[in-house]
């Protein structure tokens, strides 16, 4: 092989490991874009999840805090009209006066 001909090759050899550095270059790239759009993505969702558990949370506190002011006023409600019951029991029974 003469040396213009090995130098040819060697040049040529130069110029592929170039070329398949610069793709994979290009291409480790594009997949670390890849890899830190989808840790955003995980941190948003994991956000998300935090925001949307708060508002669960103080939703149900405040849904217990209602239902219990409204049962407490209907369990006052019904013992009044119990006590009204029993008075008139008591009266048509003659023993309230």
């Amino acid at each position: 092989m003469g040396t213009a001909k090995t130098s040819a090759v060697g040049a040529e050899l130069d110029n592929f490991i170039s070329r398949r550095h610069e793709k994979r270059v290009e291409q480790e790239g594009e997949r670390l874009a890849e890899e830190m759009w989808a840790e955003s993505e995980r941190r948003y969702a994991a956000r998300q999840r935090e925001v949307n558990r708060a508002a669960w949370c103080k939703y149900h506190q405040d849904q217990a805090a209602r239902h219990r002011a409204i049962l407490e006023t209907l369990a006052t409600y019904h013992e009044g009209e119990a006590a009204k019951l029993q008075l008139e029991d008591a009266v048509v029974k003659g023993e309230g006066g």
